[in-house]
């Protein structure tokens, strides 16, 4: 029995798995397929992009929770039955709404020359559409779809890093790498104004006042950002060490004897 047992967890799997597949194939189609206007027939009552703005402001509102079809479906007037003729679920909802909540980066401006400053504009404006729409924070995650705007900001990054000598790999883990900085700082920023440390140090502060006698590394360090400032510059601080290191690395592949 337990044999038989395997096999139907087995299958149970792999049916899982050919339905996520179909999940991910049909949000896939939804972001790039083209769409055509039509040139007969009346106006369609709804666009791809008046749903997604919908879910959108759910979102921004009260979180990716509040985004179902019936949800968006009552805010824009329409049965949920009406969405399922634009959208086949809420997976393809929220790869749509994610895609138009990044948009297209914006082009760097005239006078930006270099890699260093170019990647150092990319993570500033990326981190302002994490906070501007922290709901993309849950829905960027795992494997999932990824939609012509979040594809362009993937190009810009790597695009900047042209020139440098680094291999393919080390472009795609360096857009990885300050994105994952971005995203952890942005996660802070949530609900404190756009100022990462505000919350902790507030947190963490009013604990020291009670048991700084346990924690004097930790005090003391407290105190002396007190005395001198320099907190809420996680971003500024981790870039620069980020761009640092990239620096430093750029030069020594420059170095290295090529075979």
């Amino acid at each position: 029995m337990g044999a038989a047992g395997n096999e139907i967890e087995i299958g149970k799997k792999d049916t899982a798995a050919e339905a996520g597949g179909d999940t991910l194939a049909a949000a896939l189609e939804l972001l790039w397929s083209e769409r055509p206007a039509p040139k007969r027939g009346p106006k369609p009552a709804l666009t791809l992009e008046t749903i997604a703005r919908a879910g959108m402001g759910l979102a921004d509102a009260d979180g990716l929770a509040a985004v179902t079809m019936q949800n968006v479906a009552a805010a824009l007037g329409y049965t949920k039955m009406a969405l399922y003729r634009y959208v086949p679920g809420k997976v393809e909802l929220v790869a749509l709404m994610t895609d138009i909540g990044f948009g297209a980066p914006p082009a760097l401006p005239s006078g930006t020359e270099g890699w260093r400053p170019s990647l150092e504009l990319w993570a500033r404006r990326l981190f302002e559409r994490f906070v501007a729409h922290p709901w993309t924070l849950e829905a960027t995650v795992g494997i999932r779809p990824l939609g012509p705007n979040e594809v362009a900001w993937l190009e810009q990054a790597v695009q900047s890093l042209a020139g440098t000598g680094l291999p393919g790999a080390e472009k795609f883990d360096v857009a990885a790498t300050l994105a994952g900085h971005v995203r952890a700082t942005a996660q802070q920023s949530v609900g404190g104004d756009g100022k990462p440390e505000q919350a902790f140090h507030a947190t963490v502060g009013l604990i020291l006042d009670r048991h700084q006698d346990r924690y004097p590394a930790l005090s003391a360090a407290f105190a002396e950002v007190a005395a001198h400032g320099g907190q809420d510059q996680a971003l500024e601080f981790g870039l620069g060490r980020i761009l640092d290191g990239v620096d430093l690395h750029i030069a020594a592949t420059r170095e290295r004897p090529r075979r």
